[in-house]
This record gives C-alpha cells, structure tokens and sequence, in this order.
C-alpha cells in the first residue's frame, strides 16, 4: 500500500475494490423517484421531478424533452459546516451540475422522452470523496425510474402513439402499453445507463473509488463517466503538483472501466424488480 503523505492511515480495501454500495428506493414519497444512496461514507439522495412545462427558451411546442440536475452538499454533509449558497450555485457547484446533467443527457433519447422537463436533484448529506461521481450513479437509477412510471402512468409514449392537438381537444385518452411495449419504450428513451467512478494515482500504485483519505493524497485524481455500452461521456483528470505517463493514464482508465462496470450491475439489480 502507498505511503500517505497527510499522515493519515488508509483502510484495508483492495485498491482495485468498490466501497460498499447501498441503495433504498423511494426513500422520499414526494418525488417521482427518490434514491438515497450510499458509497462507503459518501450518502447522496437523488430525486428526479417533472416540471409541469418545458423550459421557457424551449421552441413552442416542442415534442423534445429536457433533464437538468442540480447538486448541493448541505451544510453537515463535511467536517465543517458548509455554508449555505443562498445566491444560487458557485463556481464548483456549477461546474458539478452541468457534469450530473451532461451525463444524464449522455445516456437519454430527448426525442423518445417527449415533451416532459425532468430535474434530477442530488444533496449531499454525507461527503466522503467521490460526491460527483455517487452523484452521477445515483442519479440515473433515480432518473431510469422515473421514465419507467411516467411510461406507466401513459404519460410519456411512442412517438407515434402521442396525440395531436386535435385529439386532446376531443378528450383523448391515452392508450394502455403491454408490459413489453413499455420496456422496448424504457429502452428507446434511456438506451444506456450511465455510471462515473473516481481513480487515483498514488505515488505508483492505483486506487478505485476514492474516499477522502486517498484522494486527499492522491497525485493524480481522476473522474470517469461511462456508459454501460463501453462509451466515454467524460474524463476529468488532473496531476495534482504531479505529472502521469500515459502508461499511468491507461491504468487509471482501465481501472475506471472496470469500476463503472460493476456499477452498471448495481444499477441493473436494484432496477430490475423496481416500479
């Protein structure tokens, strides 16, 4: 195992090992879907809403749909008090959420969603490394699950299922979907899931899943964002005060890839029997 430079002692996890990952569905009753979740001490709640109209820059009449996430770590989710962002999100926040609703854009069909305006909020209750990337994760279970009922519900159909302005006038009902037809749909709307795993350069050993022990000391960090298909949708890496041959570099994506593998089983578990 590396030598911590903060002097602080790492666990006895495998480098190459996930944290322990718990997931309760429903975790509150408000939102179309909720999801608390945990990633070792990381514990994010993701609940996904419909907006009742699509955003106002959107063209009239739009048949695309839209997600949008934001993110926020409350204030006794860190070892101190993290202040409130009462004037709306900073800097970090921002660049946060736009790599959430990237991401969740990467893995949907806006024009298979239809007209519906759907947020994904991720509050950090609990941070301890790798908030972004459990942010991520927890996220396109919530957001899979929501399609998944506004499917049942008969509000987000097939494009050649969905009514004209005609029809609605004349009290259109919407028709019922065979338990096949709704999962070829939940397949033509989110085609893949998408997962994000943090890995790290440790003087010269590399780590999976960073807590905030091993990314406090990392020399690299590293965020990884993949489809379940093997796709990127986004690589961040830095060399903190620190450079990496591109060796280091496959190893750390190669790592990653494996990672974002064993989430996309976790996500395909706790979503099999879900509704």
């Amino acid at each position: 195992m590396a030598k911590m430079k903060s002097g602080d002692v790492a666990s006895d996890r495998p480098a190459d090992e996930l944290r322990e990952i718990e997931v309760t569905m429903d975790f509150t009753p408000n939102a179309l879907a909720s999801i608390l979740y945990r990633q070792g001490d990381t514990t994010i709640l993701a609940c996904c809403t419909k907006a009742s109209s699509l955003p106002r820059w959107f063209p009239r009449d739009s048949q695309r749909g839209w997600v949008h996430a934001e993110y926020s770590l409350l204030p006794g989710s860190t070892d101190s008090r993290f202040r409130r962002e009462r004037g709306g999100a900073k800097g970090r926040t921002q660049e946060i959420e736009r790599l959430v609703a990237r991401s969740l854009r990467g893995a949907i069909d806006l024009e298979q969603l239809g007209p519906h305006a759907l947020t994904i909020d991720c509050d950090v209750l609990n941070a301890d490394g790798g908030t972004r990337c459990a942010s991520i994760t927890a996220a396109c279970i919530a957001l899979r699950l929501a399609v998944r009922r506004l499917i049942e519900s008969g509000e987000c159909l097939p494009i050649d299922l969905r009514p004209t302005k005609e029809q609605l006038k004349n009290g259109w009902t919407a028709p019922e979907l065979s338990a096949e037809e709704r999962a070829a749909h939940e397949a033509a709307v989110i085609p893949h899931d998408v997962a994000a795993i943090s890995v790290g350069l440790i003087g010269e050993d590399v780590y999976l899943d960073l807590d905030y022990i091993l990314d406090s000391n990392a020399d690299v960090d590293m965020n990884v964002v993949m489809t379940n298909d093997g796709e990127f949708v986004e690589v961040q890496g830095t060399g903190e005060e620190s450079t990496y041959s591109r060796d280091q570099l496959n190893a750390l994506l190669d790592l990653a890839e494996n990672g974002t593998k064993l989430l996309h089983e976790m996500q395909k578990d706790v979503l099999e029997n879900a509704n």
